[in-house]
């Protein structure tokens, strides 16, 4: 899956001549609509704009009850599952197993993440990357 997000990461930001002669905010919208649908069908994503799946084993932090973005709360049960959210396994359980099964997977769970800017919930996150690669700001 890694592997796959980092080809069309590449596309996308191959597409950027394209993006910027039709213009990033009219394609906000339905570039967010693909994204959530898809995003959202295969790793639970809340959409929150700022993206981190790479850096988490591609578990979304922000289906952690209390939306910590830089590990477990100290709270994760014996049974790896959520203090919160009994019924639940703890997001970070997930992604550190889905970091072991991704080359510098763990490596990347070490970064520090930055706290998320609610002023983007909703908002595509690759338009953002694609921007943020070419050097624009978004």
């Amino acid at each position: 899956m890694n592997t796959f997000y980092r080809g069309f990461e590449a596309v996308l930001v191959g597409m950027h001549p394209l993006f910027k002669l039709i213009g990033y905010e009219r394609l906000e919208r339905p570039v967010a609509a693909v994204e959530r649908g898809l995003k959202g069908l295969l790793f639970d994503c809340r959409m929150c704009g700022q993206c981190i799946l790479s850096s988490t084993g591609m578990s979304c932090p922000m289906n952690c009850p209390k939306n910590l973005r830089n590990g477990p709360c100290g709270g994760v049960r014996a049974n790896g599952h959520c203090e919160v959210r009994p019924e639940m396994k703890c997001v970070w359980v997930q992604a550190v197993a889905g970091a072991a099964r991704i080359p510098d997977g763990s490596q990347a769970l070490q970064s520090v993440q930055v706290a998320v800017d609610r002023r983007l919930q909703g908002k595509s996150s690759w338009l953002r990357v694609v921007r943020q690669r070419v050097g624009e700001t978004p």
